[in-house]
């Protein structure tokens, strides 16, 4: 085996250990215990005699898995139960029903998701215990507008916002306050049940607040902050005049603002991180130590945008090359988080295949490196695949194939790039999301 065939598969054996250690079910296991009629959540006991009922709701890629492992905790102790999932990502349960939707821009399928969801919450009494699963993708997943905005209009602003290279936690500012469920509202409106979520983030530093919309937890953004990110991205002459009077309805106090902190039904809600990006940066950190790589974690908290993020890899694998720094090689860089990608073409790709394709372009010819980006829930973009791989000859690969990778990046058109050179990933649903993993492999020769 050559040695970049080698660093490829350590690569692809790395990503699977990060992978490995965000699975979903597992990560309930280690939070939701029951012995006898105690519950216990993260160190809180709940015993299940002084509730009448248990209902189980969530939304997110990992909400049916993370359903399964409530069952298999709760069993015949679950009242009724719903959660709604993107197309796809689907796992085996029996008393909770799973619903599939779109993601990420929402659909009529996730509206009639979320109006089962709010039927449960809404029929809960203050006798009766409701278990949240949130992960990411949720946002989406729970689209049901304020009367005065159609779903339309929130797939329009949705797609402009992504279009625009918007952070998640701009996109979903925004999201929060067109919704009925988002940003503490399902909290509201499960009031007075006692609420209990268990989160799996996909979101950078893992505030509670911002990971899918925080139904659950009190929310710090304002109509303020909508117009504010609206107009820092240029879109706010552009988005319908009912939403627009909805906004402006909101600044002028017309609207009732997201429940904030301090309001009394949270003061029945616990909410439990059960897993994030850290967890499979430090896995992948530790396989690679063991296939005896130099090993260094860059950061599990990388934003910005994909191409600039890109750069600076590539500028590190150099300098690992060529002065064995920060670590001498054989080496593997790892980092994680989300980076954003904004639209210039109208090619097929996602960021994680940009990411590999604007890397590849800065370490053409660059030997031994293999550098590769996967996101964690099988899914990069509006495509199959979960990312790509590249080493130093890619771009000769391709133009081999008559493929101009410069005019590939320029359109946004990484995918049929890597298509072509068989250097997809593609994992299908892996029914867990925890943002991205990026992992550059420095040889030694």
């Amino acid at each position: 085996m050559s040695e970049i065939q080698t660093l490829r598969t350590d690569a692809m054996e790395i990503f699977s250990a990060g992978l490995a250690a965000v699975d979903p079910k597992a990560a309930v296991k280690r939070f939701l215990r029951l012995e006898g009629p105690t519950l216990s959540v993260d160190g809180h006991a709940y015993n299940l005699h002084q509730f009448d009922n248990v209902f189980v709701v969530g939304a997110g890629k990992a909400a049916a898995a993370m359903a399964g492992a409530v069952e298999d905790v709760l069993g015949d102790r679950i009242s009724d139960g719903h959660v709604t999932v993107k197309y796809g990502h689907l796992d085996a349960v029996n008393k909770i029903s799973v619903h599939e939707a779109g993601h990420p821009v929402p659909d009529e399928a996730g509206v009639e998701g979320a109006r089962k969801i709010l039927r449960i919450v809404e029929k809960a009494g203050a006798s009766d215990l409701v278990l949240c699963l949130i992960s990411g993708g949720g946002s989406a997943l729970l689209p049901l507008p304020v009367e005065s905005v159609s779903l339309a209009e929130k797939q329009e602003v949705t797609r402009r916002l992504l279009a625009c290279g918007a952070t998640i936690t701009e996109i979903n500012t925004v999201r929060k306050h067109i919704s009925r469920l988002k940003g503490g509202q399902l909290a509201r409106s499960a009031w007075p049940a006692t609420l209990v979520t268990l989160i799996l983030s996909d979101v950078v530093g893992d505030p509670l607040d911002a990971i899918a919309s925080g139904p659950t937890v009190p929310d710090p953004t304002t109509f303020a902050d909508i117009r504010e990110i609206l107009e820092n991205h240029g879109i706010w002459p552009d988005i319908s005049q009912s939403l627009r009077n909805h906004i402006l309805a909101g600044l002028a106090g017309r609207k009732a603002e997201t429940p904030k902190e301090g309001e009394a039904f949270f003061s029945k809600t616990q909410n439990v991180l059960i897993g994030s990006n850290i967890q499979a940066v430090q896995a992948a950190a530790s396989k690679a130590r063991q296939c005896h790589y130099h090993t260094l974690i860059l950061s599990s908290s990388i934003e910005g945008e994909t191409r600039d993020v890109a750069a600076v890899h590539a500028a590190l694998a150099k300098e690992v090359l060529s002065s064995g720094n920060p670590v001498p090689p054989p080496a593997c860089l790892i980092s994680g988080g989300e980076t954003t990608v904004t639209l210039r073409g109208d090619g097929k790709g996602g960021r994680n295949q940009e990411f590999v394709l604007a890397a590849a372009l800065a370490l053409a010819n660059v030997q031994p490196v293999v550098v590769m980006s996967v996101g964690t829930d099988g899914t990069d973009g509006p495509t199959d695949a979960a990312g790509a791989v590249c080493d130093g000859q890619s771009i000769q690969r391709g133009r081999g194939k008559g493929l101009d990778a410069i005019r590939h990046l320029r359109e946004n058109n990484a995918y049929p790039f890597f298509l072509a050179l068989n250097d997809l990933i593609i994992t299908g649903p892996t029914n867990t999301n925890v943002m991205d993993l990026r992992i550059v492999m420095i040889g030694d020769s």
